[in-house]
């Protein structure tokens, strides 16, 4: 029996020894740089100012009323260049992009200038100072709003230490925050659009083509972009309507590549009620969501609900939402994956080091937004007429414009009024 036991322990040693081989880590070092580029579309009221922030114009402003269109489009593109080496000299790099992208032959990537820290200014709350005002939060498609619906958030009951039912679900991080390179991070940093150039990426504006970062501080950064990589094609309202129960009716096109959506609402209920909803059927803050969401988040996110699956092309808002808000601002949300770039290629051999020169990651997403409920008909003229106290024509339910969700007439009120001038995610 003796040759048995010189086959087991030959056996065994073998797979000791393949054990070993598995345990074995690649070495990694690098990257030396790392290139982040954000790519956008937006239709409806974020692109009223065509990308380049000038005064809307009747038509961009009639397309956001729609809910956005072909013909309403904004693109806009951040470039975002991280280093761990220092420059001789000023810093300097820039982005040669395709000819496709119609934004000029060169992007400066600049690096920000560190501004010194302004002085603090102590602020004080007067001891006998009571926040009034609520917030109401629904959630989920469908006809009625389902059990425990809303949450509501008495805000002086909050300042007095009470913790209203299902706020701790609110609190749940559904994204993971991404970290792109900063003038934190990086020894040495470059960002584009900046102070020295805002050139605007027209709505015929494309990524694919060849790409070349160079710069004092970054190793050359060259790579190609196909078809699949490009911005993400434009989001339109093709069914934005109150139903004859009350309900909201939202349909859009199908986006190519997207990977989830997001819609949601907001308005308010007289003067110090905000009323908020979402379409994520998990009980949580979809507002809270990041700008971009990783390709692993978006797959978790539309596993659990949270997230829209990329065949919905539909979402019906409850009628306890829209009797709490009878006008709101809708916005939709398309989120598309990341293409992730390094070089050189990581070796197949764990044996052999991989010592990277520079990444890349492209992320996208496209959006629109418009009045809940308000189709062409339902302009109702412009804020001047509204200010004057002309009558809205059609529109809203039972066929009346009214007045802005935020007490000032006319859309562009609402706009500048709601959330600062901004729409919900945006």
């Amino acid at each position: 029996m003796q040759w048995v036991r010189t086959t087991a322990l030959v056996a065994g040693a073998g797979l000791l020894a393949g054990a070993a081989d598995a345990q074995t880590k690649q070495q990694v070092t690098g990257p030396v740089a790392t290139y982040w580029m954000s790519a956008q579309t937006q239709t409806g009221f974020g692109a009223m100012g065509g990308g380049g922030g000038g005064r809307p114009s009747m038509g961009a402003m009639m397309g956001a009323m729609m809910g956005g269109g072909d013909s309403n489009v904004a693109k806009s593109l951040t470039l975002q260049l991280g280093s761990s080496r220092k420059p001789t000299g000023e810093p300097a790099a820039e982005h040669l992009p395709p000819a496709a992208l119609r934004a000029g032959q060169s992007l400066p990537l600049l690096t920000p200038k560190v501004a010194p820290t302004p002085p603090r200014e102590d602020s004080y709350m007067p001891q006998d100072y009571k926040p009034k005002g609520k917030m109401l939060i629904y959630w989920g498609c469908g006809e009625h709003a389902k059990a425990g619906q809303p949450i509501v958030i008495d805000f002086a009951k909050v300042a007095a230490g009470q913790v209203p039912p299902g706020m701790q679900a609110l609190a749940n991080q559904l994204g993971s925050p991404m970290q792109p390179p900063s003038s934190s991070r990086n020894t040495t940093y470059g960002e584009w659009p900046n102070e020295k150039t805002r050139t605007s990426v027209p709505a015929a504006g494309s990524l694919v083509g060849d790409h070349l970062i160079r710069g004092t501080y970054t190793p050359d950064i060259q790579f190609a972009l196909a078809a699949q990589q490009d911005f993400l094609g434009p989001l339109s309202l093709t069914k934005n309507l109150m139903n004859p129960s009350g309900s909201g009716q939202l349909a859009w096109n199908a986006v190519a590549n997207a990977e989830g959506y997001l819609a949601t609402a907001i308005g308010s209920s007289g003067e110090d009620t905000i009323v908020m909803w979402s379409s994520s059927e998990v009980q949580a803050s979809a507002f809270a969501l990041p700008d971009y969401l990783s390709s692993a988040d978006l797959k978790r996110l539309v596993a659990s609900r949270a997230l829209m699956a990329p065949s919905t092309t539909s979402c019906t808002i409850p009628m306890e939402f829209t009797k709490a808000a009878p006008q709101a601002m809708v916005q939709l949300a398309a989120y598309g994956g990341e293409t992730n770039i390094s070089y050189p290629p990581r070796p197949a051999d764990p044996k052999v080091a991989w010592n990277i020169d520079w990444t890349v990651k492209v992320r996208y997403k496209s959006q629109t937004g418009a009045m809940l409920g308000m189709e062409m008909p339902g302009m109702g003229g412009d804020d001047e007429e509204a200010a004057r106290g002309a009558p809205a024509q059609g529109g809203g339910q039972g066929g009346q414009q009214g007045k802005s969700p935020f007490g000032v007439p006319g859309v562009g009120g609402a706009i500048l009024k709601g959330l600062g001038g901004r729409l919900p995610g945006l």
